[in-house]
């Protein structure tokens, strides 16, 4: 990981203590100002994406934003500070804190997971991400696309053995096949042992005399690959969707990775999204709106009737039940709720005037029984 990364709440502009809605909606806002199909060969908005996907990444997961929130980088990616004195506090030649703690102690103070774990053992391959951008409806019915990702398979050439054909990975002599080695070093307060990646092997273990010429002895290579994926009814702007065993392939034969997917969504100009429910904005006529009529409102579903009772006032919101957005991977749908916007006519003729100036004179206060408690309470209050 290089020095010059950026504080991932900086990143997505959030304070340390954001809330997860919080990070959500600063995630949103960005992947949609940086996403590389709005610019497309804008390198630099690529590597805003990135960056902003690797944050969200850790700051969203609880277990990696506490990590992160007490060791930093390190906490996330124990590679974070190789070669500049060690990878805990610039304690050079020290894995952590448990090998200092060994050094004096002579072990059994936890250690390093490193210094037990098999080097020849199968290890889960990486995940890797990927991103779509979706219309309002696409999301709402689902839909089957694509993506292009690269990622780590194993090498065709060699069969994932980093070695060439014929030739056989030998043991490590310097390890002995356990990937790291005993270091002692004398200070001050005596000779002070520790655990440190073997050099000769890399921590493999074994040593190849003749690598593979693909993949250089590493028994992966970088591919990209096309898949398709079925987006499910009801994803949400901001959702993860993880395609298990299609990321990087595993080691020593060890499962592949997932491919996990964040998905954004278009807004759309009549439809606003609320969960699994949507608002609409109906705007309906003064006559309508006093005498009642039937109006067609626009659903996820198509358009259906609605009967606008007589005397509805400005900003009456009505539901519809079961109109809303299917649930994902569920039958049960949302609400559709509607909201009716009194349209006040201008531009009228004189005639238009006239009989409007005559149909207010003739109407009593009764008929309007908001307006006439107004005036109530305020001849009330300044009697």
């Amino acid at each position: 990981m290089a020095d010059n990364k950026r504080d991932y709440y900086e990143v997505l502009g959030v304070p340390r203590g954001a809330s997860d809605d919080e990070l959500k909606k600063a995630f949103r806002k960005l992947a949609k100002q940086y996403h590389p199909d709005l610019h497309p060969d804008d390198k630099e908005c690529e590597a805003k994406f990135k960056e902003i996907n690797e944050a969200y990444e850790v700051l969203s997961d609880k277990d990696k934003r506490a990590k992160y929130d007490q060791f930093g980088f390190a906490g996330v990616d124990p590679s974070y500070g190789a070669g500049q004195g060690g990878g805990f506090g610039g304690f050079g030649g020290f894995d952590d804190i448990g090998d200092i703690f060994e050094s004096f102690f002579g072990g059994g103070f936890g250690g390093s997971s490193r210094r037990s774990a098999n080097p020849n053992a199968p290890r889960r391959g990486g995940d890797i991400r990927a991103n779509i951008i979706l219309d309002f409806m696409e999301a709402c019915k689902g839909k089957k696309t694509s993506v292009t990702v690269s990622r780590l398979e194993k090498c065709p050439e060699c069969s994932g053995t980093g070695a060439q054909a014929g030739a056989t990975p030998q043991t490590c002599p310097d390890c002995r096949g356990t990937g790291t080695v005993r270091v002692t070093t004398r200070t001050p307060f005596g000779a002070m042992q520790s655990t440190q990646v073997c050099s000769r092997c890399q921590g493999k273990g074994k040593i190849i005399d003749k690598p593979c010429t693909k993949c250089s002895g590493n028994g992966r290579v970088r591919k990209t690959v096309t898949r398709e994926i079925e987006v499910p009814a009801g994803v949400d702007d901001g959702r993860t969707l993880r395609v298990a065993g299609e990321g990087d392939c595993g080691i020593n034969g060890g499962p592949a990775g997932d491919l996990n997917i964040s998905v954004t969504v278009r807004p759309d100009p009549m439809f606003e999204r609320d969960g699994y429910d949507v608002w609409t904005e109906v705007p309906i006529t003064f006559a309508q709106a006093t005498l009642g009529d039937e109006v067609i409102v626009p659903t996820v579903d198509g358009k259906v009737k609605y009967n606008i009772p007589a005397g509805t006032q400005s900003g009456t919101v009505f539901r519809l039940r079961g109109k809303g957005i299917k649930k994902v991977n569920r039958p049960d749908k949302g609400d559709h709720y509607v909201k009716v916007s009194v349209e006040i006519p201008r531009d009228l003729t004189k005639e238009q005037e006239k009989l409007l100036r005559e149909f207010d004179k003739a109407m009593e206060n009764k008929n309007y029984t908001t307006r006439q408690s107004f005036f109530d309470k305020l001849k009330e209050k300044f009697k």
